[in-house]
């Protein structure tokens, strides 16, 4: 289904600033070892396990801008954390666990459940529930967790950081109890648009197909919904569900839910499209620091335009491990 422009929205197509539709999208409306880090482009990156490891920075203006992000996936799934049909369940395993605010939120629904986060980089909070811990953790390579441990794990954003699909999906499932769930939720990386107002020299696109063409030579393409489900059915699991949300860029919609959720992914976009940019097109495809950094801007801007009614899309997979 097409999500419906508000009409003042389209009304006066000359401007193509949201003020102009009375719409205020400014910012003020709006161990020693594993803490090592590198310095790139004036943002620090992860560097314990290896720089290549994961892409995007791991610094205050990223932390806040995934602390934003999870506040948006809330409202798009109308305020519930999981897809799952859980009950009761007593450990929780949380994959790339980012800030920590994903666990730390389980861990206040499920106060007798363990909830466990696992990152690469210490930037968790440490004022934290007593049933919540997080460790430094590789999810690329062998699990020290112990067979059939949890009874829920979940993984979210993790996919530019994957190289091995398979080997995180064995790992899933062995630490996985029998009739325990396991819930992936992956960014599309993709910039969709219904009504032709996206062409092909828009700048949000010129940014997102040289963004998904770093992943692919990095073999990290993004996963689709039906990648995901098949991930999910091939490794065994019973109940497979699988759901796509579309989440507007800009508060152009005029679904009131929509409109909130697209105002705060432009809120995102003032730090996304550096975050998501710099190092894929730096280290990867080779550009030097000044002509990424004006594709990056250049893609910021155009999220501003409110003539450009563009989406991305948001997956959700979930399925039960057999008891047999």
């Amino acid at each position: 289904m097409s999500i419906e422009v508000d009409p003042f929205v389209i009304a006066q197509p000359e401007d193509d600033d949201y003020a102009s539709s009375g719409y205020d999208t400014s910012t003020a409306s709006l161990t020693s070892s594993i803490n090592e880090y590198i310095f790139e482009n004036g943002r620090r990156y992860h560097s314990y396990y290896g720089d290549e490891k994961y892409l995007m920075p791991v610094d205050e203006k990223e932390q806040d801008r995934l602390d934003l992000h999870h506040e948006i996936l809330l409202i798009a799934w109308d305020e519930k954390l999981y897809g799952a049909p859980i009950d009761k369940p007593q450990r929780i395993l949380d994959v790339g666990t980012g800030t920590g605010i994903w666990a730390i939120d389980m861990a206040d629904s499920f106060p007798s459940a363990e909830v466990i986060g696992t990152d690469l980089s210490p930037i968790q909070p440490r004022w934290i529930p007593p049933n919540c811990r997080f460790e430094v953790d590789d999810m690329m390579q062998k699990w020290t967790f112990k067979d059939g441990h949890f009874d829920y794990i979940h993984v979210r954003n993790v996919s530019t950081g994957v190289s091995n699909w398979e080997h995180l999906i064995s790992e899933i499932m062995r630490c996985t109890a029998p009739g325990g769930y396991i819930e992936l939720h992956e960014n599309g990386i993709s910039v969709n648009c219904d009504d032709g107002t996206m062409k092909t020299d828009n700048p949000i696109k010129v940014y997102i197909d040289l963004l998904r063409e770093s992943l692919v030579k990095m073999g990290r393409p993004p996963p689709s919904l039906e990648f995901l489900k098949n991930l999910l059915i091939k490794a065994g699991l019973e109940d497979v569900t699988a759901v796509q949300i579309k989440q507007p860029i800009g508060p152009w919609a005029k679904d009131p839910k929509m409109k909130r959720t697209g105002a705060m992914v432009l809120f995102t976009s003032e730090t996304a499209f550096e975050s998501y940019g710099m190092a894929a097109f730096t280290r990867v495809l080779g550009m030097d620091a000044e002509k990424a950094r004006e594709i990056c801007e250049a893609g910021r801007l155009a999220t501003r335009n409110k003539n450009y009614h563009t989406y991305d899309v948001y997956n959700r997979v979930y399925g039960r491990k057999p008891i047999n």
